[in-house]
């Protein structure tokens, strides 16, 4: 019987399998198409869901077939700039641009490059049942090639199959509709040319057409554009049908130099499943939510999902997390996902709703957005919302700052990152110094323990909200802070091992990497 099951691989499944494989979990995944899906879809993520593709070791390749975004332009109908926000240093608190253009088939193609031994990818094949029995889940599939029938039995089945998800049928889970549906023409152009923009996204608020521009690479850029109700894709086939819309940023560049890549008509949904988990199934991604594209979190609340959920799953398989770690995952990520679905609504009503007034608004009031203060943080900023209270985010009244919230891919002070010396294992950050009581019950609990001191980074992350000690989860989460180091080493959920683990990391926190922790 195979550890796990996954079913659909996008980049959710992928990193779902990845991170599994990172600690020991054998995975297959199955997937109705042989290689790539070639046509763009996705085409931001922010530092948080970079972090994630770091952790699994693709940070540097990402790097070369991305492009850091450097801001949001709000322009009129008319192309007059009503506000703009540029983005100061490239890299955000976890360690990376806040912002990322990107082609989709360019990541997918990156997170099935060296997959793990743990990993198996089985493509062309049709999933056509799920089953569910006491200690196990029944997968049928078929092989579109040859036609052949085959069956595996899997402790846990992930669902990453998308919005039409047959995984979530299979559980009797609904989409629950959030109140926002428009429809949108998505162009992708190349051309060898320069456009001569200003290299950031821009905003069209119109609501006769309100439309997104931005670059996503070298040679590559992306239109969106909202559709009338008596206009379809097929209205904008050809690069001369599509020329009037694309003028404003394209008027340099002669019609035969531009490639047109693809067109596509999108309607943009906000919608949550009303369960993510039957028994030994869960769903992820497009087939959990569905969220508008105003704040490009789509694809990244996949991810999120797959690095909440990977670290649980491993835990119980392994028994050192009990079952009930995996009640927390629908608790965590579902307030968390509807809160972004919120924000992009709002986004997107705020740049395209009402009629000739609302125009009108938008046009004397974006103009004074700056004069606000700290609204050019807000707009930019790529920090999510803390998540939930569970069995492993123990917020009080008391203690409500850091916990839900992630721990900062902090730099220490040898240079390192802190995520290069945890590696994936829980931690105990403390600005207190610990008795070797304290130090003996981390490394049973095979926690990493860095002690800050005054003028490192985490130390002023955790007096900023008056904590002497956060204990972070390895999806970085924080899971306890407090003032005392003790409640938060009996905090630790992960059951104590019963062999010297090496897990430890004492004195400041540029001490040398423990033995163990890769």
């Amino acid at each position: 019987m195979i550890p796990v099951v996954i079913v659909g691989a996008g980049p959710t499944g992928l990193t779902a399998a990845r991170l599994l494989a990172g600690r020991g979990v054998e995975c297959l995944v199955l997937d109705r198409w042989e290689s790539v899906y070639p046509q763009p879809r996705a085409v931001h993520l922010d530092d948080e869901v970079y972090r994630i593709l770091a952790r699994m070791g693709l940070g540097e390749r990402f790097a070369a077939t991305s492009r850091p975004c450097y801001g949001l332009r709000l322009v009129d109908s008319g192309m007059r700039v009503l506000a703009e926000f540029r983005r100061g240093a490239l890299d955000g608190r976890h360690g990376y641009p806040e912002a990322n253009m990107f082609d989709q088939p360019d990541l997918e193609h990156l997170l099935r490059s060296d997959l793990p031994s743990a990993v198996t990818l089985r493509g062309n094949v049709e999933v056509t049942g799920i089953d569910q029995y006491a200690g196990s889940v029944r997968v049928e599939f078929t092989d579109r090639v040859t036609g052949a029938s085959s069956t595996v039995r899997a402790r846990y089945l992930l669902g990453c199959d998308g919005a039409n998800s047959l995984v979530r049928a299979s559980i009797g889970a609904t989409m629950r509709d959030l109140g926002f549906a428009q429809r949108w023409l998505v162009v992708d152009i190349a051309t060898d040319a320069e456009l001569g923009q200003w290299d950031g996204v821009h905003q069209v608020c119109d609501r006769n057409r309100a439309a997104t521009y931005m670059r996503i690479g070298d040679r590559r850029y992306r239109w969106e554009f909202r559709l009338a109700s008596d206009e379809t894709a097929q209205d904008y086939g050809d690069i001369v049908q599509l020329h009037p819309l694309i003028e404003p940023w394209t008027r340099q560049v002669p019609i035969e130099e531009l490639e047109l890549v693809r067109t596509a008509e999108y309607t943009f949904r906000a919608q949550t499943a009303d369960r993510w988990r039957d028994r030994r199934v869960f769903l992820l991604g497009d087939a959990a939510h569905l969220t508008p594209p105003f704040i490009g979190q789509g694809m990244g609340a996949g991810l999120r999902d797959a690095a909440n959920l990977a670290w649980k799953l491993a835990g119980v398989i392994d028994q050192t997390l009990p079952e009930s770690a995996l009640d927390t995952y629908q608790t965590e990520r579902e307030p968390h996902a509807r809160a972004l679905i919120r924000l992009a609504k709002l986004i997107g009503h705020a740049m395209t709703e009402g009629g000739t007034m609302a125009n009108r608004v938008r046009r004397a009031l974006a103009p004074c957005l700056h004069l606000i203060p700290g609204i050019k943080d807000r707009i930019l900023s790529s920090q999510t919302p803390a998540l939930h209270s569970s069995s492993l985010v123990l917020r009080t009244r008391l203690r409500r700052g850091l916990v839900g919230k992630l721990c900062p891919n902090a730099v220490l002070t040898d240079g390192r990152r802190f995520d290069d010396v945890v590696a994936g294992q829980f931690a105990i950050v403390t600005s207190t110094t610990p008795s070797p009581t304290q130090r003996a019950t981390a490394e049973r609990h095979a926690a990493v323990l860095i002690q800050a001191h005054p003028g490192d980074d985490l130390y002023d992350w955790l007096h900023h909200e008056r904590a002497l000690v956060a204990v972070v989860r390895p999806d970085w989460t924080v899971l306890y802070a407090g003032r005392d180091l003790t409640k938060a080493c009996v905090a630790m959920p992960i059951q104590p091992t019963s062999t010297q683990t090496d897990k430890l990391l004492s004195g400041r926190s540029s001490a040398a990497t423990p033995t163990g922790v890769e």
